[in-house]
């Protein structure tokens, strides 16, 4: 007798992609709608612990704990602001300063190069005439631009959403407890979605703290060998520390460069900053964090990198900074949830024995045996101590 092929699975997985594609499309067309609502829940997962401690510990009221880590929040955000705008309009103020360092750099390099140069003309009117960028770069300087004042146009929607739904989060627990308390699966589903949320919350927080710390050692660097603007690398350093590896890298070489053009031709200051950007990146970044977080988090380069190119194309400038944090919440829901093991797997780094084991696949990635699926208690190897 011939045996039956179960082809669920495959078609499972099949709608599953489909439906990815489908959501896509719709993020990016409400994207002026739905962006602010996911900052502000992002936002809403970072701040929690923090009002959860203030209630707990020294008994501040839910309430009055929201409004003193917004305001505290708010003001750090307008303070920083202040001070970028600042630092933006006294670079546009000394630029000529830097305009004749520039100008040797750049005929040290077309000379080394053998790229084209002109003496008579600026260093603008050789990069951008003669080198043929200028297009370039006004295309992307326009879609940034358009990206940040999209972004800070939508602030304030974001604070309102985050603190209504911070309000809201207490009781929300009590209603999702209430409508789920009968059921044969009810005790289950309620622990595995208490195990997404916590997961959630504890690296978004990691995240936040660990790209704040970084921001806030590169700003120390740079003020303690007189770089200028030492705010604005501090907080490029803190946004981009968002997007793993690429992210560092490329915070690295603008801050490096920009020291380069400072300090020209001394090499100390340059080698030092240099060295301050690689050591916090890989202290922070590649010990601490992953200590803290639980390696296993990790995703694959592969992911990351599509992730970049997905979320960069439908929310711009702002996607690029909430991409791999919004695949890592898609990998923890998947690893709570069982039959969704297999994508876990494939967003994540090389897995252990253990994990493979664990989701029924041999060593060698030959075998599926999904009678040893977990059915009942949801698969997590990531510690969800706070």
């Amino acid at each position: 007798m011939k045996k039956q092929v179960n082809f669920a699975r495959p078609i499972f997985f099949l709608l599953l992609f489909i439906a990815i594609i489908i959501s896509g499309a719709v993020l990016k067309a409400t994207a002026p709608v739905v962006l602010p609502l996911t900052l502000a829940v992002l936002l809403s997962c970072v701040l929690d612990p923090l009002i959860s401690a203030l209630h707990k510990r020294f008994r501040v009221p839910w309430g009055l704990g929201i409004g003193i880590v917004i305001t505290i929040l708010f003001i750090g955000i307008y303070t920083i602001g202040s001070l970028l705008f600042a630092s933006f309009k006294t670079i546009i103020t000394v630029y000529p300063r830097y305009e004749e360092r520039f100008m040797i750099i750049y005929q040290t390099v077309a000379h080394l190069f053998d790229l084209p140069y002109d003496a008579e003309n600026s260093l603008f009117e050789n990069l951008w005439g003669q080198l043929s960028v200028r297009s370039a770069i006004q295309m992307t300087a326009l879609s940034l631009s358009n990206s940040l004042l999209t972004f800070f146009k939508n602030t304030l929607m974001v604070f309102l959403f985050a603190i209504f739904f911070l309000a809201e989060m207490q009781a929300f627990r009590i209603k999702i407890g209430y409508v789920l308390a009968e059921g044969h699966h009810s005790n289950r589903f309620i622990r595995v979605l208490k195990d997404i949320i916590l997961q959630v919350t504890r690296y978004l927080s990691v995240k936040f703290f660990i790209s704040l710390l970084t921001g806030i050692f590169v700003l120390l660097g740079c003020l303690f060998i007189r770089l200028d603007f030492a705010i604005v690398w501090g907080f490029l350093a803190f946004v981009l520390n968002f997007i793993p590896n690429f992210g560092s890298i490329a915070s690295g070489i603008m801050t490096t460069a920009f020291a380069l053009v400072q300090f020209w031709p001394e090499p100390g200051p340059v080698i030092f900053t240099g060295c301050l950007m690689l050591g916090v990146n890989m202290v922070l970044g590649n010990v601490i964090e992953p200590r803290v977080q639980g390696s296993q988090l990790g995703l694959s380069p592969f992911v990351i990198l599509a992730s970049l190119s997905v979320w960069g194309w439908i929310w711009d400038f702002t996607g690029l900074i909430l991409a791999v944090p919004m695949m890592v919440i898609l990998k923890i829901i998947c690893e709570n949830i069982s039959f969704l093991h297999p994508v876990s797997v494939l967003m994540g780094q090389t897995p252990t024995k253990e994990s493979l084991s664990a989701l029924g696949v041999s060593a060698d990635g030959r075998e599926w045996n999904t009678d040893q699926i977990p059915s009942e208690k949801p698969h997590t190897e990531t510690n969800t101590d706070t």
